[in-house]
This record gives C-alpha cells, structure tokens and sequence, in this order.
C-alpha cells in the first residue's frame, strides 16, 4: 500500500493508555481519507511504553516506532516524527486520546488548499486551572505571533510533510507551529475537533510550562522570525 499520511504519536510514560491507543487507531485506519500509518516516537519513557509500543508495531504492519536514548520533550519527538516521515502528509496526536483520530479526517477535508490544519478543542473537559492558563497562555502567543490560532496546544494537526521538515525546531517550538508556516508563506485554518477527558496516565505539563515556559518561548520565537531563511527555487539547471 501506497502511504499518503503519517500519524505521529509521542510517548512518554504513557503505558497504562497504549492498549486504548491502538485499538483507536486501528478503528480509524479503516475509514482514513487517505492511507495512513502510524509512528510511535517514544521519548525515553521509563515504564514500561517501549514494550507496549514494540508489541503493538508486531502485531500491525502500518505501526512504526523510534526509541529515544533518553527524555528530550515533546518538541524532539515532533521534530523526529517529521524528519522521519516519508508521505506527503503529516500529522500528530498525543497517546492521552483526548483527541480522537477520527478527528483528523475532519483535518484532511481541508488539507488541499492549507498547508496546516489544526484541531481547536470545544467543550473543553480539562480542570478550570488548565483551562484558564491554556487560554491565558494561547493569548500571549497569539500577541506576539499574530498568527490568528485559537488552540495551537491542540494535539492534533495535519501538515504538508515538505513545510513540517522545514521547521526549523527547537525545545518548546510545538507550540508555534501554525506560526512557522506563515514564516514559510503558508496557508493554515483552524477547525473544531472534539475533547474528552484523560482516563488514564498522567498529564507531562503543569503550570509553568502552560505559562511561564511558552512566555519565554515567544521571544525565540521573535528571535527566529528575524533570523529566518525563506527561499524558493525558480529555475535550476
């Protein structure tokens, strides 16, 4: 089969959701808009991920997985995704499902004429705190980004593989995604997705990294905006 898209799945520490994982993207695979697979990227979990993470990929041909050595965030793990996807499209969702995969065929209608599709969670089903500091956090971004993006902490999004390998990423960079394409020229919209609560593991980011770490991300972001090489090839030879 013909692989027209990547699902990138990071991991970490997320054992006790990998089971329900599985049988979540086996029942989208089905009725994907395009063939799809799978990739686990596992960012140096210390459970027990990996083995649930190599027996799923045993048992399902479409499932792929990359190990990391040790712990380096989820912006590496993206980064990995996307360096190691080789479809035209890509996409990612965290392991916790509260996205649904079924969502990114909602993504997908909208793929041709964008370059990235991004899920904006309704009806929320996180704790007050996460929810204030997640809009709180989102207002800050889009002030300095000016990006237009309601939601751009949504785990699920679709990209065109050739603008997400030009991403020039870095540690807390997921977050402005949405952004590094516009840096390219593209084209992007956000669309509704669905949310539910997490059922099992533990959430990776608290306060600080809700608040205080994307307020330091801004201004390397700022950075990079001023820095940033953007070419295109008329003609070679």
């Amino acid at each position: 089969m013909d692989h027209r898209f990547t699902v990138i799945v990071p991991v970490y520490n997320e054992q006790d959701n990998l089971e329900r994982v599985e049988k979540e993207l086996l029942a989208y695979l089905p009725v994907a808009k395009f063939p799809t697979k799978i990739l686990f990227v596992n960012d140096g979990s210390k459970d027990n991920s990996q083995m649930y993470i190599e027996s799923i990929c045993q048992r399902n041909t479409d499932f792929h997985y990359l190990c990391f050595e040790s712990n380096k965030g989820l912006s590496a793990a993206i980064k990995a995704g996307f360096d190691h996807a080789d479809t035209e499209l890509v996409g990612y969702m965290d392991a916790d499902l509260q996205t649904s995969p079924q969502d990114f065929n909602l993504l997908l209608e909208h793929i041709g004429p964008y370059d990235l599709v991004t899920g904006v969670r309704s009806e929320r089903k996180d704790s007050y705190v996460k929810n204030l500091s997640s809009k709180i956090a989102n207002g800050i971004r889009r002030t300095f980004t000016n990006d237009g993006m309601d939601d751009t902490g949504c785990p699920l999004k679709v990209i065109k593989t050739e603008y997400a390998k030009r991403i020039p990423m870095f540690k807390g960079l997921h977050r402005f995604l949405p952004a590094m394409i516009l840096l390219q020229e593209g084209k992007i919209i956000q669309v509704p997705v669905r949310h539910f609560p997490r059922i099992a593991g533990k959430a990776n980011f608290g306060l600080w990294n809700r608040l205080l770490g994307p307020l330091m991300d801004c201004f390397a972001y700022l950075w990079m905006k001023k820095k940033y090489i953007n070419y295109k090839i008329s003609k070679k030879g």
